[in-house]
């Protein structure tokens, strides 16, 4: 029986990756995104390109212009469609915005949260799948990070608004039977993604003998997790409802009373990596030196991140594979040829 699934952010870089895992499991998809103008809107064209092309004409995938702010429109779309399951990956990305524009996370990332929850509630939703980041470890500074980890002191607006979607959807999970699915993604990478992340500003800048702003001195690490093997766990987890005070193995001492369905999972490769090794290697595949332009720390940046991923593999049997000098193959033959160098 094919599945009616929900997925917001479906022209973005993680939501356009697992709307095709779906359309080749035989699910019927429908994407919402506003396609706003943050980054190149070409890039966001070809991804949902990309979803045209694989549905070969059948009718198992519908596309909505429509915000998530937008609490009619979305009511419109979820009365036509009725999906048992929404995976929502539409937010305001990247912590340097945040300094520049904050109202644009509380309108996406707060107000269009809440907009979806509450017509997961009243529309009867039977599994709800969201996104948080691993920005919400703020400073932490024991490695790896766990999930059972204090997550109370964001240093990053955008941090501060996941944190605040995962106490949101705890919430509702309590009170309404929501089950609800938290997935705490770590910087990810390959083709199609985002030019504000550092790949594709890295890749840009040596091709184009541009210096690199490297932060913190290159004194800083980053989980590095390819976008297929994010798109894998988005979709393992949408077969998978969160269970009523469930425990993984590492929260045995859990003494919460409160009975919810809500879980919440790291999603990375399990590997920190420094940024120069990183550099280093895709400097490797361009056949070319970076321009190397040391800078302090800037606001909101965190020096090290590190995911503990064995509660992702306990609850869906797999974690990332690919590992960082295969994934930046692939994102360098797929950048010279998107860029045509």
């Amino acid at each position: 029986m094919k599945r009616k699934i929900l997925i917001t952010g479906a022209a973005g870089f993680i939501g356009s990756a697992t709307v095709k895992k779906l359309i080749l499991n035989g699910d019927n998809v429908v994407g919402i995104d506003n396609l706003n103008a943050y980054y190149d809107v070409d890039l966001k064209m070809d991804r949902l390109r990309e979803i045209e092309t694989l549905t070969n004409n059948k009718k198992c995938w519908n596309f909505y212009k429509v915000s998530i702010e937008d609490y009619q429109s979305l009511f419109d779309v979820f009365k036509k469609f009725k999906p048992q399951i929404v995976i929502n990956l539409a937010a305001q990305p990247g912590v340097r915005y945040s300094l520049i524009n904050p109202q644009s996370y509380i309108q996406s990332n707060l107000v269009g949260f809440g907009n979806i929850i509450e017509l997961v509630k009243l529309f009867n939703v039977e599994n709800f799948i969201y996104a948080s980041s691993s920005s919400v470890y703020g400073g932490n500074t024991k490695l790896p990070f766990q999930e059972i980890d204090p997550v109370n002191n964001p240093v990053s607006l955008y941090a501060a608004t996941k944190r605040s979607n995962e106490l949101i959807a705890h919430s509702y999970s309590h009170i309404y039977d929501i089950p609800c699915t938290c997935l705490r993604f770590f910087t990810v990478y390959g083709p199609l993604g985002r030019p504000d992340m550092a790949p594709m500003i890295f890749a840009k800048s040596i091709l184009n003998n541009k210096p690199i702003k490297i932060f913190n001195y290159g004194n800083m690490s980053r989980d590095f997790t390819y976008i297929d093997d994010i798109a894998e766990s988005v979709f393992k987890c949408s077969f998978k409802k969160a269970i009523i005070n469930y425990l993984f193995k590492n929260q045995k001492n859990n003494n919460s009373s409160s009975k919810v369905a809500h879980i919440t999972l790291n999603v990375g490769k399990g590997k920190s990596v420094n940024l120069l090794k990183f550099i280093e290697i895709l400097e490797s595949y361009f056949e070319k030196k970076a321009i190397k332009d040391f800078q302090p720390i800037q606001p909101g940046d965190v020096e090290n991140t590190f995911a503990d991923t064995s509660n992702l593999q306990e609850w869906i049997n797999f974690t990332p594979k690919i590992s960082l000098y295969e994934g930046l193959n692939y994102f360098a033959k797929w950048y010279k040829n998107y860029y045509e160098i």
